[in-house]
């Protein structure tokens, strides 16, 4: 019955980010559409934008409207910090690099891998979330649709790219240890302050990267405008929710809900980007991916 109480207190919130993060990919290769970015330093830029004021609008909302305190303690912000550069900088840095590089849909299915890497580091780290051997099948599941993803052919519908499929496997590394890092440093805090401070910070450093690299945005259209400011709430939106889920319950618990990121990624990249989304391979390793996420995170009726 507990485990029956848990399941339903985290589905429509986790299918909320599930949903925004899914809408990300075809957001961020529209962005450098609208905005004419081709060189690394300007992806950055962008980067730094959207996560640096999605972290100012949390603590605005938090300080202004819920008139909550957003002034960490000094023990604090060495958690934040570290969050911030895990979850924030290293991870986009390698996305929004990687992302230019492959399709939405690869890049959605790719990222799943965040999961399976999260359930394996758990299980070092945490006595309540052990690998087992159904774990342990899901995982070989999940990454088996990794490994069909890239069997296709084509400039960027197939195959393995380093700074393309490769830096989207990194940057679901870090999302893993930053999910990791999340459960210790937000576990009883205010989700809003760690979440609003380590965007800030984090996307402040992605800023400063891409300003320094001499980023510059070839286009500034209301069009592109509008969408940084999805952007911005969608990241504002699914990062305080997520990180109040994760300080709330089991790594594994929560991740069961990654599966719904892939499919709506490449769902949205479809209808947005009109890539080819039913392609075998495509939908092969979606399955793939789903089945392993599922097998892994599947909870016991009790």
């Amino acid at each position: 019955m507990n485990g029956r109480r848990i399941q339903s207190g985290l589905f429509f919130p986790a299918l909320l980010c599930t949903l925004l993060w899914g809408s990300a990919f075809p957001s961020v290769k529209s962005g450098y559409l609208l905005f004419g970015v081709e060189d690394t330093f300007t992806k950055f830029l962008f980067a730094g934008f959207r996560f640096t004021g999605a972290g100012i609008a949390v603590l605005l909302i938090a300080r202004l409207v819920m008139k909550r305190s957003i002034r960490p303690r000094r023990e604090q912000w060495k958690g934040i910090l570290s969050l911030g550069l895990v979850q924030t900088t290293m991870q986009y840095v390698f996305f929004y690099v990687g992302l230019s590089n492959t399709t939405g849909v690869k890049g959605s299915v790719l990222t799943a891998t965040t999961t399976f890497i999260s359930v394996i580091l758990a299980h070092f780290l945490f006595k309540d979330d052990r690998i087992t051997a159904r774990k342990a099948v899901g995982c070989l599941i999940g990454f088996a649709g990794v490994v069909v993803v890239n069997l296709g052919t084509g400039d960027l519908g197939g195959g393995f790219r380093l700074d393309g499929e490769g830096f989207m496997i990194i940057s679901a590394a870090a999302a893993a240890f930053g999910a990791l890092i999340s459960k210790v440093v937000a576990k009883g805090e205010d989700p809003m302050l760690i979440t609003g401070w380590q965007l800030t910070l984090g996307g402040g450093v992605l800023l400063a990267m891409g300003a320094l690299g001499g980023g510059r945005f070839a286009n500034v259209e209301p069009k592109g405008i509008a969408l940084l400011c999805y952007m911005i709430f969608l990241s504002a939106a699914a990062f305080t929710i997520w990180t109040k889920l994760l300080a709330t319950y089991p790594v594994g618990r929560v991740t069961v809900y990654n599966f719904l990121v892939p499919v709506f990624g490449t769902l949205m990249s479809g209808l947005i980007l009109h890539e080819s989304v039913f392609t075998p391979y495509n939908i092969g390793a979606l399955v793939l991916v789903c089945l392993g996420i599922t097998l892994v995170n599947r909870v016991k009726s009790e």
